[in-house]
């Protein structure tokens, strides 16, 4: 199957399957980010006055454990090209276990800041390499579908996570929340050991020191329809992380929902972008890729405008953020694993690099939005409806000009001049 064929949806050829178990093993070693995230969020006040830290001291916890998840996403996606998949793949599972018993064993919040930057850097590592996996060993459709259901069973992970991390608290200190993220470690290690196979042979690998892992991002950064899917899938995250920043103002803050309420409706969001993932899988080969794409970024488009009017002219009454709310998740579930997919199509011999300079931007365009929101007021939800119609105006201009599908020559004098 040729990239056009991944784009329009056309069969013509049997993809390569790839096993369920395979698939299983892959969500589990993507799911290092919301669990050691969201799990730990509940025990922030524990952490803070059992290690006699300031809340903000607490909060850089998250900020370093981003950065060295980036940090590993950037450094193991190039370096699984050189090397292979597997044994990177173990060196982040174990990683990931050595930090979380670093953690765990913190005395003071330095030393935890520390481990949990080395816990991110391994989980970036591990995610990175993990999803190389798939791209190697699946194609056209099948590419489509495995990544439409690897990031929708995914979105479980951010669901479950707080809830788990608040039972633990109930029965628990806060240093439960870390071993119990160790005992996932090694899991991990133990999933990438048996199940996970060597999916990269020697001659398909890239070799060479840091100048060839400069020359493998500046070759992915060259593809125009790569870069332009990158920016459709950044440009959609950073439309969500804006929602993830301010929908607790809207709604609580503005609209007075309670808590309660407003977790119930965040994790019936988290569900809208699951079920759209897993209906795009079912989708995989029959529907041309970019078509549910354009109607992902359509309705995503259509949600901001109708915030930014509602926020304008009416205070954005609680019915329209809540409906505003879903359909942007909903459509992140069909943007995202989507425009991942066909990123990744475009560069099939650098997959680790593609990946990994993808989850970069990512990580940019979240950490941009969240800031943002701030700085434009929070007053109103003018400053979010903005946001959501740049992020989906941004994604737009992604698919359609920069992604846009290469023409063929009408003629051989054509394609000679």
């Amino acid at each position: 199957m040729t990239r056009a064929d991944l784009e329009t949806g056309r069969e013509t050829g049997n993809p390569r399957p790839v096993r369920a178990s395979l698939i299983a093993a892959i969500v589990f070693l993507s799911a290092v980010g919301p669990l050691a995230t969201d799990m730990y969020v509940p025990a922030f006040p524990h952490v803070a006055a059992d290690l006699g830290a300031s809340v903000t001291e607490v909060q850089l916890t998250l900020t370093t454990f981003f950065a060295g998840m980036g940090l590993g996403q950037l450094i193991g996606g190039p370096f699984s090209d050189q090397r292979g998949r597997r044994r990177p793949l173990l060196a982040g599972t174990v990683l990931v276990l050595i930090a979380s018993v670093g953690c765990a064993l913190a005395p003071n919040i330095g030393i935890l800041m520390a481990a949990r930057c080395v816990q991110g850097l391994g989980g970036g590592w591990a995610l990175v390499v993990a999803r190389s996996v798939i791209v190697d060993l699946a194609s056209g459709s099948q590419l489509v579908w495995a990544m439409n259901v690897l990031l929708g069973a995914g979105a479980l992970a951010p669901i479950l996570a707080p809830l788990v991390g608040a039972g633990i608290l109930q029965f628990a200190q806060w240093r439960v929340t870390f071993w119990v993220l160790a005992a996932a470690g090694l899991a991990m290690t133990v999933c990438a050991l048996f199940v996970v196979p060597e999916s990269l042979p020697p001659e398909r690998r890239h070799r060479g020191g840091l100048r060839a892992l400069g020359r493998a991002a500046r070759t992915v950064l060259g593809e125009r329809r790569y870069v332009g899917y990158v920016m459709v899938n950044a440009s959609s995250m950073f439309a969500v992380f804006s929602y993830v920043a301010t929908s607790a103002f809207v709604l609580q803050t503005i609209n007075g929902l309670s808590p309660a309420a407003y977790s119930a409706d965040f994790a019936t969001n988290a569900g809208g972008m699951m079920l759209a993932t897993l209906v795009c899988a079912r989708l995989a080969g029959r529907v041309p890729t970019r078509r549910v794409i354009l109607v992902g970024i359509c309705l995503s488009l259509t949600s901001g405008l109708s915030m930014l009017i509602g926020a304008a002219w009416f205070g954005a009454p609680l019915v329209l953020a809540v409906i505003c709310f879903f359909c942007l998740m909903t459509a992140q579930g069909m943007i995202g694993p989507n425009s991942g997919a066909l990123a990744s199509g475009e560069v099939p011999e650098y997959a680790g690099t593609g990946i990994a300079v993808m989850g970069l931007f990512q990580s940019i365009a979240a950490s941009v939005a969240a800031p943002l929101t701030g700085l434009l007021g929070t007053s109103t939800a003018v400053p979010l409806g903005v946001l959501m119609v740049l992020g989906a105006s941004s994604a737009m201009v992604g698919l359609l000009l920069v992604a846009r599908p290469r023409r063929a020559p009408a003629s051989p004098e054509a394609a000679r001049r």
